[in-house]
């Protein structure tokens, strides 16, 4: 994969981390976690290796460096009370991993079982003395049907003084070493012309008769759930490889194989590929596949990239989609802002003006989705899936738009004008003719439109989501076109424009009554806020806004001290919160916890609790929702809440689930992907008896629900 999507893969961790966190509600842990160590003490200056030793119950896994097609590797998090820098502890000796299938042909995931011990070196310092301590938190996703983040405290205590063997440990410990991939001692070379790749393995003596190999990537280059067709020949062995949808080779391919001969434990190589013809003698005969449960294992393939008009049809119904999505309510607040600034254009009587005022704004709102693609394709890599609305269950992403919302009221309100106050704190927002004003109020309608699937996107963008990424921009620049054509088009075509109000006195009260959509925008940000990251985030951001607030206030005041002040007021009324907002706090969890006990929802979604309400006999509707998401409260608020649709559920004993993508949750990212959905909402209806649901649309009405329920 090109170096355009390491850019966002350390944010999109990052966010995963947080909702994993959140979601591990529950004391019982489905691995036990210790700390080990080679040496019963330690001298200074000395070198020794500490382990995580994972001991997992049956029927669970835990992950390898790279978890394939979704899941998170482990980590140890130094904690206070330890007494060694950072430095002096290593990176983890990473064993070499078998192959979980999750979902035949689909889904591949790569990791561990029962028990793994990932060694780690550690150095001790050279002024070293009394003890050494290690604390820590082991941060590990453990899956079986489902996925439970789980956290647990460690520590190793170590004299420092005669160095002492730990022998039992250090069994341990060398034994698990032993299990790490080695350098290869041949040659590798990767032949990616045609659409699929080849490796070529060569060794001296070749490989043992009968061995089964699977390579390991370090990155998501390959097809994880592909077969690995094998060839073998008396110099070595060939692998065909198939490629990601996105996949692409920058230098060398690098990763792992794994080695299984009859009658021999598994050994594994590590290798660094690099692009070349097949070696001769590495691919003269075909070796037969290897038998379901060994580490070699591969069935199946991705589906090939859909057509060109496949893809020219998924891009019209996103434009269609993004034309709707000025109606969604999430949209609605900044499009205030746009009408304003149209009705000014068109007041200055110069027809080239208004048609600056739509380039701009089309600009604006084009280079958001572009960017925004990006960044789901840089998700996408880094975790194997990605969903629409990431950027809002990333809190501090969250609270930095609440103060832009906030900010954008106080604007409305007049409390300070764009162009003037604001100028002289440094910014030229709106300035020039307000062609910035007009790209500002694209970005903005984008970020806060872009979450809301409504109709015709939910199913373009699910189908092209896991597409290359040439066919996710053009569709995702589809949508964004949509969304900004009815403004482009008020700004070309002539005449139009006198169907606009004339400004008068009635836009000063107009542009202020637009300030409380922009408030409650705002406060309803804040709860989120508030739900990602905890009431003392949320605590923060309203900090920021007095901040924002207060910046304001004294520079309007004037003189050189006062603007310096305001500008650094400014710069602290965004940059707290947001830094705040990224220590998770008593966040809101994602499917897995009870989130909506009371009359709305009866139990938190899984998948096995559908199989058990429809093993009951029970119809199961199922609502996939999020606190950020608009549309998805308007839908609770004018059907799934009312009188009406909670009676007529209660009547035929539906099973009303809640599945809440508030957070990051691989679970129903992960079945969003399966019913090719790009984000929430999405409503699941299971006819009792059915195996299969139908997908609603985006938006409800109570005669669609109570109609399904009495049908």
């Amino acid at each position: 994969m090109t170096g355009f999507y390491r850019l966002f893969i350390a944010a999109a961790l990052s966010l995963l981390a947080v909702a994993g966190l959140a979601a591990a509600q529950s004391d019982e842990r489905r691995a036990e976690a210790e700390l080990i160590a080679d040496r019963a003490s330690v001298a200074p200056g000395d070198t020794f290796y500490g382990a995580l030793k994972m001991t997992m119950d049956d029927g669970w896994h835990i992950y390898w460096r790279n978890a394939g097609d979704a899941g998170l590797p482990p980590q140890l998090i130094l904690e206070e009370g330890t007494t060694l820098p950072e430095t002096a502890i290593g990176d983890f000796f990473w064993p070499l991993p078998h192959l979980i299938p999750v979902v035949e042909g689909e889904i591949m995931d790569y990791g561990y079982d029962d028990v793994v011990i990932f060694a780690f070196p550690v150095t001790v310092p050279e002024d070293a003395s009394g003890e050494l301590r290690i604390v820590a938190e082991a941060d590990y996703l453990i899956c079986e049907s489902i996925c439970i983040p789980e956290t647990a405290d460690v520590s190793l205590t170590l004299p420092v003084g005669a160095p002492l063997e730990n022998a039992v440990a250090g069994a341990e410990i060398g034994e698990w070493i032993a299990r790490v991939p080695t350098a290869f001692a041949g040659e590798a070379r990767i032949e990616d012309a045609a659409e699929l790749w080849s490796l070529s393995l060569r060794l001296d003596g070749g490989f043992p008769e009968g061995a089964q190999i699977r390579f390991f990537p370090f990155q998501h280059e390959i097809s994880h759930p592909a077969a690995q067709p094998q060839k073998a020949g008396p110099d070595g062995a060939s692998l065909i490889l198939t490629p990601d949808r996105a996949g692409k080779i920058t230098e060398t391919l690098d990763g792992v194989i794994r080695i299984d001969a009859p009658g021999a434990d598994p050994i594994g190589y590590e290798i660094s590929a690099v692009r070349g013809e097949a070696f001769a003698g590495t691919a003269d005969w075909d070796v037969a596949p290897a038998p379901e449960g060994t580490g070699a294992i591969g069935s199946g393939g991705e589906d090939a990239p859909i057509s060109l008009q496949r893809i020219a049809m998924l891009a019209f119904f996103a434009l269609i989609g993004g034309i709707i999505l000025n109606l969604m309510p999430c949209v609605l607040p900044v499009l205030s802002m746009k009408a304003i600034g149209m009705v000014q254009a068109a007041a200055s009587g110069h027809a080239g003006e208004l048609k600056s005022h739509g380039l701009w704004y089309t600009g604006g709102v084009l280079v958001s989705f572009f960017v925004l693609a990006g960044a789901l394709l840089a998700v996408r890599q880094a975790t194997g899936s990605a969903t629409l609305g990431f950027q809002l269950q990333h809190a501090p992403t969250v609270a930095v738009l609440t103060l832009v919302m906030f900010a954008v009221g106080l604007w409305l309100m007049g409390f300070f004008e764009l162009g003037s106050s604001v100028q002289n704190l440094g910014g030229t927002l709106a300035n020039r003719g307000g062609a910035a004003g007009a790209f500002f109020t694209g970005i903005l309608a984008a970020v806060v439109g872009a979450p809301c699937v409504g109709p015709f996107l939910g199913a373009a963008l699910g189908a092209v989501i896991s597409q290359p990424a040439p066919s996710v921009i053009a569709v995702f620049l589809a949508m964004g076109f949509g969304m900004a054509l009815p403004f482009l088009i008020l700004s070309f075509v002539p005449g139009l424009h006198r169907l606009l109000p004339k400004p008068g006195k009635w836009m000063d009260t107009l542009k202020q009554a637009f300030a409380f959509p922009m408030f409650l925008t705002a406060a309803w940000l804040l709860s989120v806020v508030a739900g990602l990251a905890g009431a003392g985030a949320a605590g923060w951001t309203l900090a920021g806004a007095t901040a924002l607030v207060f910046a304001i206030w004294i520079g309007r005041q004037g003189g050189r001290v006062r603007k310096a002040v305001a500008v650094a007021a400014l710069g602290v009324a965004f940059i707290y919160p947001a830094v705040q907002a990224n220590v998770p706090g008593a966040a809101v969890s994602g499917s897995n916890a009870a989130a909506f006990t009371g009359t709305y929802g009866e139990a938190a979604w899984s998948p096995e609790t559908v199989e058990a309400m429809l093993a009951e006999g029970r119809p199961v509707f199922v609502d996939f929702t999020a606190s950020w998401c608009a549309s998805c409260q308007v839908n609770k608020l004018t059907t799934l809440k009312t009188r009406k649709v909670q009676d007529a559920f209660a009547e035929a004993n539906v099973a009303f689930l809640v599945a809440d993508f508030t957070q990051k949750d691989p679970m129903i990212a992960q079945e969003l992907k399966l019913r090719e959905r790009a984000g929430v909402p999405m409503y699941l209806w299971y006819p009792a008896g059915a195996s299969e649901p139908q997908i609603l649309p985006e938006l409800l009405t109570q005669e669609l629900v109570i109609g399904l329920v009495e049908g």
